[in-house]
């Protein structure tokens, strides 16, 4: 389930907007973990919003300087290490992974295609890019059978919802 999600630039401002949206999708009774990359504003956003409700691990992937040859433009370059550190509480470092949260975002950039750069479905209004997004959120936490979970753990709702019942 994505319990809170943003769209705005990866700045400082809106980083405190959404954690600010995991504050209030989360429970003050349950710590949990928090995995982020290494992007700074995460840590006085964690720190000042969820001090007292969750871990926060960081982790940082290294990646060789050097183009390997025949590498196209958009090819990423060859992963060297990662390094797990932890930010603030007591992270189990073993668990904390940022792949998940990678996944999601490929999963999205392949079914909201508005996400895909050079294509003509590329948004350029926020408002149809917002639009088109809560649409897909509400889908995948509501409707959509999620094959690896097999049941719904968050109990949101009591069964998989029918697309009509979605729209209505």
């Amino acid at each position: 389930m994505v319990m809170a999600w943003h769209l705005g630039k990866r700045d400082g401002a809106n980083t405190r907007e959404f954690i600010a949206k995991v504050r209030r999708a989360t429970s003050a009774d349950n710590l949990f973990d928090v995995s982020t990359d290494a992007f700074q504003p995460y840590e006085t956003a964690i720190d000042g919003v969820l001090f007292e409700r969750a871990n926060h691990a960081q982790i940082v992937k290294m990646f060789s300087r050097h183009l390997e040859a025949g590498r196209k433009r958009y090819s990423p370059a060859r992963f060297v290490a990662v390094a797990k550190d932890a930010v603030t509480g007591m992270p189990d470092l073993d668990r904390a992974s940022t792949s998940h949260v990678e996944r999601k975002n490929e999963s999205l950039r392949q079914w909201c295609k508005q996400l895909t750069r050079l294509t003509y479905a590329y948004s350029k209004k926020w408002e149809h890019l917002h639009a088109a997004l809560a649409l897909h959120f509400a889908y995948y936490n509501f409707c959509r059978v999620h094959r690896s979970l097999r049941v719904r753990e968050a109990n949101v709702t009591h069964h998989v919802w029918e697309l009509r019942e979605l729209l209505i």
